[in-house]
């Protein structure tokens, strides 16, 4: 197709002939850059191992595509900027998604359609979910334990819950008051190693838009500090985590497992009768300053369902 204009945003002043615009070369993708993510996944075999926690239930005379083949066609597909399984028709034959699969980028088979990829999504059990979630921890700490050649001074577990914001009527969307919004509530979970800037990931659980800041916290740090005990024995572990999950059960839980912590805690009359004095002495450096000043002190502090005082 051409289309034929003059062109009157570029060249305003100085270019008055027409400008002949054609969209017809074929073959053509505009995701040049998704090549990169195919070795990346060779050499982290990401998706094969992924793919082997699914247990394919569909009739093996009927199978065009294979589950190893759907996920990566669907992990790519979201790498590149295409989160919605409706985009699938439109790059069942762009030949750079053919070629991330393997396939001859021009002759290769097209691959899988909306209804195939959207039936591959729900056909999952949780079980097997759980099982991914496990391998995806198992290849983030493999690929860190060669990288440093198993040995690390200090291991640093971040927790967060993060928005997904929400836009319709989708299951386990919720309105969530702090964020002012329907919304799903992620947990992400992150190993930084030493005083690294990095941080890797190594979970992300899907929770409803209303869960509690602490909900699933505990099973997930079960799972990553036994498997980093038995990767990095020698290392220190550190868990940090921000006020939501200030809960008796966390605490007692980071106690018994004998690592160190660093959790947060919501304001109170208490916590800011205890640190007002702290407070005086830094108006009185930041008002000569005229900067942001930060002081830090020890205080022991318990409420009446703790066990013990924190310090």
């Amino acid at each position: 197709m051409a289309h034929d204009t003059t062109q009157r945003v570029l060249f305003a002043d100085d270019f008055h002939k027409p400008v002949t615009v054609s969209f017809d070369q074929p073959d053509s993708s505009s995701d040049g850059g998704a090549i990169l993510l195919k070795p990346i996944d060779d050499e982290l075999s990401l998706t094969e191992r992924l793919a082997r926690c699914l247990f394919d239930r569909r009739q093996a005379g009927k199978v065009l595509h294979s589950s190893v083949d759907l996920l990566r066609q669907r992990v790519f597909g979201i790498a590149a900027g295409y989160p919605d399984c409706n985009d699938a028709d439109a790059l069942a034959d762009d030949p750079v998604q053919k070629l991330l699969l393997d396939r001859d980028p021009i002759d290769g088979q097209s691959l899988g359609s909306q209804p195939t990829l959207s039936r591959f999504e729900n056909a999952p059990s949780s079980q097997e979910l759980f099982l991914m979630a496990d391998e995806l921890a198992d290849v983030v700490i493999e690929r860190q334990r060669d990288r440093r050649g198993g040995k690390a001074r200090r291991i640093t577990i971040d927790m967060d819950p993060t928005d997904d914001p929400t836009h319709g009527a989708q299951q386990l969307s919720f309105f969530n008051g702090h964020y002012d919004g329907f919304c799903y509530l992620p947990m992400v979970g992150t190993l930084q190693f030493n005083d690294e800037p990095e941080k890797y990931m190594f979970t992300i659980v899907l929770r409803p838009g209303n869960a509690h800041c602490s909900r699933g916290a505990i099973g997930i740090l079960k799972r990553v500090i036994a498997k980093l005990r038995v990767v990095f024995p020698e290392t220190q572990i550190r868990v940090r985590l921000d006020g939501g999950f200030s809960s008796p059960a966390i605490l007692d839980y980071l106690d018994q497992e004998h690592v160190e912590y660093l959790v947060g805690f919501a304001g109170n009359p208490a916590l800011e009768a205890r640190v007002e004095p702290l407070m005086r002495a830094v108006r009185v450096l930041s008002a000569t300053s005229g900067k942001t000043e930060t002081l830090f002190a020890d205080i022991k502090y318990q409420t009446k369902t703790w066990a013990k005082p924190a310090a």
